[in-house]
């Protein structure tokens, strides 16, 4: 292979590599826990990865702990606290990984006694009046967590002993529904209690309009449904493998740095084997033997002519 087409073939190789880095990283999976993120010990739960499709490879993840399936669903048929904790999950497509999935936190539940959950000053409030949700446990937990049945998420109570308040300030429809309350311990911020049992709010009454309520007060103070966040540390790529991600900037760099070092390279052997062959038939024309000189016949007719027969008349020149 010459040398301009080793230059060809290396630039190739780079222009695919720069391709591929344009492609990567790859968008993020979901990843979700079903029937519920939320186990009761001993019943079963299934966590999914999905991704497009065509995956060639799917990577789940265990936060914290080391640990990875190669595989975008995990089975689990009993809750055991050993499962508890955070998961992601990425996949693969050739040489490219896809962002990480938002964290999934599997958490079991019914491993401490069920906190009580009431309503102060009582569960049937009047449209604009309020009300508070309090959480009690007779363990000195730090953490409660109030859920509404329907909603995707706890709301995160303040990080009281044995009890959270939970205010609704300017009650309205929206509000009325059921409730159960969780407490834990944040040390271990996976492992729950039994949830309390249920309790009603009901609302009463007309909506208030917004015309009709007080100036400069919230609707509510209640916060949203959201998922409770604990950033583990660690990598934010997948555990096993070389950290070998790079800016699209920096590995057209590389690439166009390393083409131009071969093309130099190719171009000064060129020029050296163009330089080597002129070099070599100089070398064999000083070898050649040289020709018979005519003096050497002049000179051996007069050595003839020089032989002692008494006679050496000798050579004129």
């Amino acid at each position: 292979m010459s040398p301009f087409q080793s230059v060809l073939f290396c630039l190739g190789l780079c222009l695919e590599q720069v391709i591929q880095a344009q492609n990567c990283p790859l968008p993020k999976p979901s990843l979700q826990a079903q029937p519920s993120s939320l186990v009761p010990l001993e019943n079963p739960v299934t966590i999914r990865c999905q991704g497009p499709p065509g995956v060639d490879l799917y990577r789940l993840e265990k936060l914290k702990s080391g640990k990875y399936n190669d595989q975008a669903v995990l089975h689990i048929p009993a809750m055991k606290k050993s499962f508890a904790g955070c998961y992601r999950c990425f996949y693969q497509n050739g040489t490219c990984w896809s962002l990480s999935s938002d964290k999934l936190e599997l958490v079991a539940t019914g491993v401490y006694d069920k906190p009580s959950l009431s309503a102060q000053p009582s569960p049937v409030v009047s449209p604009g009046g309020d009300v508070t949700l309090q959480c009690r446990s007779i363990y000195s937990f730090d953490q409660f967590a109030l859920y509404k049945m329907g909603d995707t998420g706890p709301n995160k109570g303040p990080e009281r002993w044995y009890r959270a308040d939970f205010p609704i300030i300017t009650v309205t429809a929206a509000h009325s529904g059921t409730y159960q309350c969780y407490s834990f311990s944040s040390r271990d911020p996976y492992l729950w209690s039994a949830p309390s049992d249920p309790l009603e709010l009901v609302v009463r009454g007309n909506s208030v309009t917004p015309s009709q309520l007080p100036r400069g007060a919230p609707t509510s103070v209640t916060e949203p449904s959201r998922n409770i966040t604990i950033f583990p540390e660690g990598s934010s790529s997948p555990t096993g493998l070389t950290h070998l991600y790079y800016t699209k900037g920096n590995l057209v760099r590389i690439c166009l740095g390393a083409v131009i070092l071969i093309l130099l390279a190719g171009l000064l052997a060129e020029d050296w084997h163009s330089r080597k062959k002129p070099l070599l038939h100089r070398l064999r024309a000083v070898h050649r033997p040289l020709p018979t000189l005519p003096q050497t016949q002049k000179a051996q007719s007069c050595q003839d002519r020089g032989r002692p027969d008494g006679h050496n008349h000798g050579c004129h020149y």
